[in-house]
């Protein structure tokens, strides 16, 4: 059944006119709101916005923590016809200001300063005088927000179209520098009906995440909890050692672990199996099918399912059917989502590939981005003539249409002349029982021009030594795979919710070079 395309702030008015009194958003800090309080906030602070100058097309950041203003001024926004840019709250002054001047932010709204929480006020005020914001007119505070009319807010409303551009998503890259992905108010409306769908989500859920609200899943988690008329739980700051305590006194019922650095912790809590968590009946979360098995068996009364996602797809473009068998449901990213179309090339010649066959992943439909803000040339490399999204992620897809990320094309390693995918190395080194979380990236290398080099972070209580893990790899992976290098690492360098491999290089490489290192060992042979 095709959903009826919406705006974002039209979707909230309908459920607030068909129940106002609904729980809507819950964060862990107490902080709770109606649908009905959701939508009068939204254009409260629509009213402010206009007041303040914003028109249709500006573009407002918003540097606020998780919190029902981020989601209220993220719907007040789009009501004047303007567009969100959400900014990751853990950027510093010089990363703030890249945000701002590269969307052309109008105005740039952040919070004032709240005991026992990071002071985004100073660090908007950083950003702002760290360089040039030549196109930034205002710097506020949620306590700025006052004035306004609500007949001018419905005028702006009524000049709002479903294919206008909603929300600015700066994508939390990997192997470059961050881009923003324009994502559309139809784009969201029907990812977020699809995954309501999907997912058989309704009035009696309760959603819980950890994605952070800057990023595109996390905003388009929190619509599908809105579509569904279900109450979204968020904690604000992700803390594991809270997280078992809030998902059984908020009854959740769906949980949005996505990732594994977030889930397993989770998990791995000493409290964990003493909490009444029977009302957990869906988890999502991605990673190697060991993994997941796993970590499906800690919540064994829950169905689990994994997906494909990405930001220029507004988050999924592939999700597990809940009837589907639990191997497919733990081995493969699911069938695409309503309305989206998926190919599989072989990304030297274009040619379509065969099913199980391993090449880049192509696709299009409604839920897709319109572009690079401000970046033709991406844009141009990203979206062929005939609309279909290249993306630089190795897939596969099976017969059924089920869709499996293999690994990036960029996050490719030449080594010696061989092709090498980091995926590989890592799922391998993830087989050690000691092994939590791994990142394989390139370390330069005279003789063979690069090699590979592992970071690792070990599971809880957990001990290893390099070496250990290097003699793990050989004579079970070809030579030309086997890590030359392993670093343990306790945090990582993090583009929103993934790790930032392009910092991982660098740290390396920098190393190498100030140990007068050029050649890598030679890993001893397995006995």
């Amino acid at each position: 059944m095709r959903p009826r395309v919406t705006t974002l702030f039209e979707l909230v008015d309908e459920s607030a006119a068909a129940e106002p009194d609904a729980e809507a958003l819950v964060f862990a800090d107490g902080e709770r709101l109606t649908v009905g309080a959701l939508a009068e906030r939204s254009v409260h602070h629509a009213a402010a916005l206009l007041a303040l100058g914003v028109t249709a097309g500006d573009r407002v950041a918003l540097l606020l923590p998780a919190s029902a203003d981020l989601v209220a001024l993220l719907l007040a926004v789009t009501r004047v016809g303007a567009v969100a840019v959400p900014v990751n709250a853990r950027y510093r002054p010089d990363e703030v200001r890249h945000v701002v001047v590269h969307s052309g932010a109008a105005l740039l709204v952040t919070a004032p300063p709240r005991q026992g929480a990071p002071d985004l006020a100073d660090l908007a005020r950083g950003a702002v005088g760290s360089g040039p914001t030549p196109e930034l007119r205002a710097l506020v505070t949620l306590a700025d927000l006052t004035g306004g009319e609500a007949a001018d807010v419905a005028r702006a409303e009524a000049g709002t179209r479903v294919r206008d551009p909603a929300v600015l998503v700066y994508t939390s890259g990997t192997t470059a520098a961050p881009k923003g992905a324009l994502l559309s108010h139809e784009a969201l409306v029907r990812l977020a009906a699809g995954i309501a769908e999907r997912m058989a989500l309704g009035p009696d859920d309760r959603i819980w995440t950890a994605i952070p609200l800057f990023h595109g899943g996390g905003i388009t988690f929190a619509v599908a909890a809105l579509t569904a008329r279900a109450a979204f739980v968020h904690p604000g700051h992700f803390d594991p050692v809270s997280t078992p305590a809030l998902l059984e006194a908020e009854r959740i019922t769906v949980a949005l672990a996505a990732f594994e650095t977030i889930w397993l912790p989770v998990l791995d809590r000493p409290d964990w199996p003493e909490r009444d968590l029977h009302r957990i009946r869906l988890v999502m979360a991605v990673g190697v099918p060991e993994r997941l098995r796993a970590m499906a068996a800690r919540v064994p009364q829950a169905v689990h399912v994994s997906c494909v996602a990405m930001t220029e797809s507004s988050a999924f473009l592939a999700l597990g059917h809940l009837d589907d068998p639990l191997e497919a449901r733990l081995t493969t990213g699911g069938h695409p989502m309503p309305g989206m179309a998926v190919r599989v090339v072989d990304p030297d010649t274009g040619a379509d590939l065969p099913p199980d066959t391993p090449g880049e992943l192509l696709f299009r439909g409604p839920t897709a981005f319109d572009g690079y803000f401000r970046d033709p040339e991406a844009t141009a490399a990203t979206i062929d003539a005939q609309g279909w999204v290249h993306t630089g992620d190795v897939v596969t897809v099976d017969a059924d249409g089920r869709v499996t990320f293999r690994s990036r094309l960029k996050d490719m390693l030449k080594v010696g002349g061989e092709n090498v995918s980091a995926a590989e190395i890592e799922n391998h080194l993830l087989t050690h029982p000691a092994v939590g979380v791994v990142a394989v990236v390139a370390a330069p290398d005279a003789r063979y021009v690069e090699v590979p080099a592992a970071f690792v972070q070990l599971a809880s209580g957990a001990s290893a030594t390099a070496e250990e893990l290097i003699a793990h790899c050989v004579g079970r992976i070809a030579s030309f795979r086997v890590p030359r290098y392993v670093r343990f690492v306790a945090e990582w360098p993090m583009s929103g919710t993934k790790i930032r491999k392009v910092a991982l290089r660098a740290r390396i490489a920098e190393e190498l070079a100030a140990a007068g290192v050029t050649e890598a060992p030679r890993p001893a042979s397995r006995v």
